[in-house]
């Protein structure tokens, strides 16, 4: 039986080092992914041969696409890539995207394919909920989305909020008033929003009242008109303050709540209500659902071996507390 072959030209030197990486190191990521394909440089020319020949070519030239495109390449982004061809997904697609224009520390843009599913969730739908495990960047891409829309004049404010649940810390033994109480549950909102804009944007913001950071609790009563809110740890929420989120949107309002059913801290046998609004709302015009998987965690790859342990022991999720 003849060997598949494939050949891919890369048009100049500086990119083969790109490509390539220091000491060949992304090649030899690449030749491990593809173990029973061999793979061959000489000039600009790499040559496949082997079972998996179109797959290599094909990594190859989306590499190519991003490196052009002026993104940097590491051994992440091989990665990511490897896994992205293997799903026949379009890797430069979701590379060369960009969410946010940052003037410092580089523009914000969607890492796999389900970050790009979410981001375009959130462009195109009222309500997006995004569902999985830590480290896919649920949270960090939605912070990124609203300040976009900011600066677009798209919304007038952003609104983020998140439930002040005790996970083994009671309120009522920590210093201060009730929002110094609940300032260490909303920490990861001020995180990102400082990734975003930087401290001083951010201090800026928040004093204008342009950005609001408070506890679910503070939402009752309210309308929330022209504003992009973000609603954080939701699985965290009952039944009762899910649906008193989600009627809290106004007019020119577009919402986006996060969550990962596995980290539930509710009293035992409550149900979550991130799980019920999954189950009720999944069908409604103008809601998306994104879930995210293990192949989406963008934090260190030991993250995404603990999310499929956990998983591999049973433990996907919860409807409800244990």
């Amino acid at each position: 039986m003849p060997t598949a072959s494939a050949v891919v030209r890369i048009p100049a030197n500086h990119l083969m080092g790109t490509l390539l990486g220091p000491a060949d190191e992304y090649l030899d990521v690449i030749e491990h992914a593809f173990a029973g394909t061999a793979v061959h440089v000489r000039g600009n020319e790499i040559t496949a041969d082997g079972p998996e020949a179109a797959n290599v070519a094909r990594l190859f030239e989306e590499l190519l696409v991003v490196a052009e495109a002026g993104q940097r390449i590491d051994v992440g982004v091989v990665r990511r890539t490897i896994d992205m061809v293997r799903a026949d997904e379009a890797p430069a697609d979701v590379l060369t995207s960009t969410v946010l224009r940052r003037s410092v520390g580089g523009n914000v843009r969607p890492k796999t394919a389900g970050q790009k599913r979410y981001t375009d969730a959130i462009a195109n739908n009222l309500v997006t909920f995004g569902i999985g495990p830590a480290g896919t960047g649920k949270s960090w891409l939605a912070v990124a989305t609203a300040v976009q829309a900011l600066q677009a004049k798209m919304v007038d404010r952003i609104v983020l909020t998140r439930p002040a649940v005790e996970a083994g810390e009671r309120l009522g033994f920590l210093p201060g008033d009730l929002m110094a109480k609940v300032d260490p549950y909303l920490r990861p909102l001020y995180d990102a929003l400082h990734d975003m804009v930087g401290a001083e944007g951010a201090a800026r913001l928040l004093e204008r009242g342009t950005v609001e950071v408070a506890p679910l609790a503070f939402m009752r009563g309210r309308t929330l008109n022209s504003s992009f809110i973000i609603l954080d740890e939701a699985q965290n929420t009952t039944p009762e303050q899910m649906k008193m989120f989600l009627t809290r949107i106004g007019f020119g309002a577009r919402a986006v709540v996060t969550g990962d059913v596995s980290q539930i801290d509710l009293p035992k046998g409550a149900m979550s209500g991130l799980v019920e609004a999954e189950h009720i709302l999944k069908r409604v015009k103008g809601i998306s659902v994104t879930r995210f998987t293990s192949a989406d965690v963008v934090r260190h790859p030991l993250v995404a071996r603990i999310v499929d342990a956990y998983d591999a022991a049973g433990r996907p999720g919860r409807a409800r507390a244990t």
